[in-house]
């Protein structure tokens, strides 16, 4: 029997199921906003910000065509002794995350407690180092898998239930997973800005599952890969005006994946508040976008309004899974809280939200 059109697309389908299994085992939970996530990114980002306390919510939903792919996350960081001790200060931050994949819904859970040390050596230059530890869990629906030997031509739409398998029933597991990293910043110190002439920049470094927590659910990954990271980031403000360019970029290096991720934001500032009346709260917008390399093009939006910014994103896929997917990747949203107002200094000079 010659296979028809449909059953070609199913065929495509099941493949790029296995395919995403198998990504899931071997490959870290991510978003195209990895601006946003600082603590998945680099345990050293832990506290890294222009405030105190710091409230970051995550969501991306991608894939529907292929099948539901839903990664979510929240983390809060604030910093010690920051204005107690001039030359140095701790931070400390708790992170979790939840990925779920496909109807079988293949679920991974992180909870990560971060901590770093962020020392100023002088009035442009600060350096940090940060340690991450906690766990992991990994659960799959077995009900909702699907084997070959469940195939009956006979039965209405192929695949019956009712047969039995035969195969492996997964049970749920917990793995500890540790992580290391340093980050430098530079900028100049605010008071000097005039006519919106800023510069800063961020650089790092981390190194995720230093201790290579093993896999369970798959026979032919043993251990979970070391994931390598590096990350840098700019703002440049032009004199003169409102507009601030904020290009970064991620590179991440996990066994035989590998992910580029760049490209730019630019900000503009539409209000500047009132300092002595608190009546006119501060507000920028931001457009842009980024590109990882041979998956999507990532048209990204922003708004900054006193202590909050969110952020919205949306993956046009551009690879090879174009023919499931259809082009549509996924859409993703971020929040952010950050305390004091991170708009300004103690001077009532004008600062940015800045990673």
């Amino acid at each position: 029997m010659k296979p028809s059109t449909k059953h070609i697309k199913l065929l495509f389908l099941l493949l790029s199921s296995v395919f995403l299994i198998l990504n899931s085992f071997s490959q870290d939970i991510h978003f195209s906003q990895f601006y946003r996530t600082p603590m998945l990114i680099n345990p050293a980002l832990t506290g890294t910000f222009n405030g105190d306390v710091r409230v970051l919510l995550n969501h991306k939903d991608q894939w529907r065509n292929v099948g539901p792919y839903r990664t979510s996350g929240i983390s809060c960081d604030l910093s010690f002794f920051k204005k107690k001790w001039k030359k140095a200060f701790l931070a400390g931050g708790l992170a979790v995350f939840n990925d779920q994949v496909g109807n079988f819904k293949l679920a991974t859970t992180n909870v990560q407690l971060s901590v770093s040390s962020i020392i100023v050596l002088n009035d442009k230059n600060k350096v940090s180092a940060g340690l991450q530890g906690g766990f992991a869990q990994q659960s799959i629906d077995n009900t909702q898998l699907q084997w070959g030997n469940q195939y009956d031509p006979s039965y209405s739409g192929g695949y019956n239930s009712n047969l039995v398998s035969n195969e492996q029933q997964f049970e749920n597991y917990n793995y500890g997973d540790f992580s290391v990293g340093v980050s430098w910043d530079y900028g100049k110190n605010i008071s000097s800005f005039s006519g919106n002439k800023q510069l800063r920049a961020n650089a790092g470094f981390a190194v995720h599952h230093l201790n290579r927590p093993k896999l369970e659910f798959s026979s032919q990954i043993d251990k979970l890969h070391m994931n390598f990271v590096a990350h840098a980031g700019t703002y440049i403000g032009i004199q003169n005006t409102n507009i601030a360019v904020l290009p970064s970029v991620l590179y991440q290096r996990q066994g035989p994946a590998q992910e580029l991720n760049g490209g730019l934001m630019m900000r503009y500032t539409v209000k500047e508040g009132s300092k002595y009346t608190g009546i006119f709260k501060e507000m920028a917008v931001l457009a842009g976008g980024y590109y990882r390399a041979g998956d999507a093009v990532i048209p990204s939006f922003g708004f900054e309004f006193s202590n909050f910014a969110i952020g919205i994103s949306y993956d046009v896929n551009v690879s090879s899974l174009t023919t499931a997917s259809s082009g549509r990747g996924g859409l993703e949203i971020s929040l952010s809280y950050i305390n004091p107002n991170p708009f300004r200094t103690q001077s009532g000079k004008q600062n940015v939200k800045f990673l």
